[in-house]
């Protein structure tokens, strides 16, 4: 059975593992665990399957915005919903928490995420031009409102 919990520290090590196994440039562990525990915006969930971090989701809330700044499910773990359950709780969060509505990038050629992010309300609102430093790729901004 899959779960999704708020993050733990204890988790860092495992979450870290799905990043570099998910991003060609990964976050550092640091940068993971400044932006979980320091950071007052974020909010970090972890999927957790026999008490195995096997995919997590991150937002910044930003006023009365949420932000996703990241989603990885692990490779062996993904077209399973995985990813579903993640934006799913983060979308109830948003709404708990007043925000108007949520955004993320995602890469122009990730049609598999941009499929996902449809179905789940998320529109294309704009292109970041080579928002990928390390594929000079374009990004999709995408939004969901709540209100």
């Amino acid at each position: 059975m899959i779960t999704i919990e708020p993050f733990k520290i204890e988790y860092l090590d495992q979450l870290y593992s799905v990043e570099t196994d998910s991003f060609s440039i990964p976050w550092s562990k640091s940068d993971i665990e400044k932006d979980a525990t320091q950071n007052k915006m974020s909010i970090y969930l972890v999927a957790l399957e026999d008490n195995q971090v096997i995919g997590y989701a991150a937002m910044w809330h930003v006023v009365n915005e949420g932000h996703i700044t990241n989603i990885a499910v692990s490779p062996n773990h993904r077209q399973k919903g995985i990813g579903t359950l993640l934006v799913n709780a983060l979308i109830n969060i948003a709404k708990e928490k007043e925000m108007i509505g949520l955004t993320l990038e995602v890469n122009i050629n990730n049609t598999n995420a941009q499929k996902l992010y449809t179905k789940l309300g998320f529109k294309p609102e704009g292109i970041r031009k080579e928002y990928y430093k390390d594929t000079k790729e374009d990004a999709v901004i995408m939004w969901k409102y709540l209100n």
